[in-house]
């Protein structure tokens, strides 16, 4: 299905072909035409299928009509990464209106948001903290929102930020359209659907499996080699895009380092980077300056970088759904992409899970030469580790009877 069948407003056409969309993906297709209709939407669905532009269009085709220069669209999302990329599609989707759209989080001034809704902005893209801020201060009103986006519930509800979305239900008018997006539906999330939402349409789109154009295998090794793996295998896979993603702040920070000593181009996202330092290195990591970049999950949702060529799992994540969203950065918009995780033997219970979910075995790998059996360093006097430090304490190496020997046809050597 082709955009120009949604019989959208033609003026939307410019931004649709400046994004490049063509044919409608299939959260697209089923979303958009009840959207417009002005149902009340649950989806859910796998990440990197064009589900914001799902909400965007229907947003900006009610808002070409009717009222200016006065907020009418609310976009609720968890983090401050997430509402940039949004405020993008939208920007890039209303180019050929006059449409107005503004961020609202955290972590930078006020004034320049408190600005953007006093001339006049029609769409808000908010993180939940700043907007109630704003709110409360009397910036950011609510009268007039038409339609209202939930987007992340579930990420949100992980981070301890319902209470302040249902107080944002609270402070918009009843009489609205509401879409509601989640990946999971824990039982607080179903009640806040349940309070939010009327007569909902349904929209699910495959998210208990990861996407099939990713490629998975597994690394087993044991935990105090895990760093000299991973530079192991960065030097031989042929790409310039790759995420890796740890399990704590510290880990995100130590191995970045371990990868720049090893002479690699390589940023790091996380919690304990300023806004300022976070912008930077996704702005660095999109254009190409860095090769690699090393996060925590909170860009595991949401991270819309083009052509993302390999997510490794330095850290085993804590559940599958984690997994799904991680590795779903990659073989995004049926593009391939591979998914490598470095495991151990704590690791194999989510490994049987996720041989489950995907209903196959998932493939073991060694790397050819690498010595597996380096013996662990001798623990610190007392045996006790720093808070958050890696686990060195495992001196088993991997059982060379459930792995593979290295595959070259799919980790070519890397280029220089």
């Amino acid at each position: 299905m082709n955009f120009e069948q949604f019989n959208l407003d033609s003026r939307l056409m410019v931004g649709i072909k400046k994004a490049g969309y063509d044919t409608a993906t299939p959260i697209q297709e089923a979303a958009i035409p009840a959207a417009l209709r002005g149902r009340d939407i649950i989806g859910t669905a796998q990440t990197g299928t064009g589900k914001t532009a799902a909400f965007v269009l229907p947003i900006l085709n009610k808002l070409l009509s009717g009222q200016r220069n006065v907020a009418r669209a609310l976009i609720v999302t968890p983090t401050r990464e997430l509402a940039e990329q949004i405020n993008d599609v939208v920007k890039d989707l209303s180019a050929g209106t006059k449409l107005k759209s503004v961020t609202i989080y955290g972590g930078v001034g006020a004034n320049p948001q408190i600005q953007a809704l006093r001339s006049g902005a029609e769409i808000l893209v908010a993180c939940p903290g700043r907007l109630l801020d704003l709110i409360a201060q009397g910036h950011a009103k609510m009268a007039n929102i038409e339609i209202l986006v939930l987007d992340e519930a579930d990420r949100m509800f992980d981070m301890g930020f319902l209470p302040d979305v249902r107080r944002i239900v609270k402070a918009v008018p009843e009489k609205r359209q509401t879409m509601m997006f989640s990946a999971t539906f824990p039982p607080d999330v179903e009640l806040l659907a349940q309070q939010a939402l009327k007569q909902p349409q349904k929209i699910a789109m495959g998210i208990s499996r990861p996407a099939y154009t990713v490629t998975h295998a597994l690394y087993p090794v044991p935990p105090h080699l895990k760093s000299a793996l991973l530079i192991e295998l960065l030097k031989h896979t042929d790409t310039n895009s790759v995420l890796i993603f740890t399990r704590t702040k510290y880990r995100a920070q130590k191995v970045a380092q371990q990868i720049l000593r090893a002479g690699f181009k390589v940023t790091s996202l996380h919690g304990d980077r300023s806004q300022g330092q976070r912008q930077s290195a996704l702005k660095g990591f999109k254009s190409g300056h860095h090769d690699i970049m090393v996060a925590t999950d909170i860009a595991a949702r949401g991270l819309d970088v083009e052509s993302i060529s390999h997510v490794i799992n330095y850290d085993m994540p804590d559940t599958a759904d984690a997994y799904i969203h991680r590795i779903g950065r990659t073989g995004r918009a049926q593009r391939t992409g591979d998914a490598f995780t470095l495991v151990t033997p704590d690791d194999n219970d989510m490994i049987r899970t996720l041989e489950r979910i995907m209903g196959q075995p998932i493939k073991r790998e060694t790397i050819e030469g690498f010595n597996y059996l380096t013996p662990a360093p001798p623990k610190p006097a007392g045996g006790s580790r720093g808070r958050g430090a890696p686990r060195e304490d495992s001196r088993r190496p991997p059982r060379p009877s459930t792995m593979t020997s290295f595959s070259k046809n799919r980790l070519a050597p890397r280029k220089k």
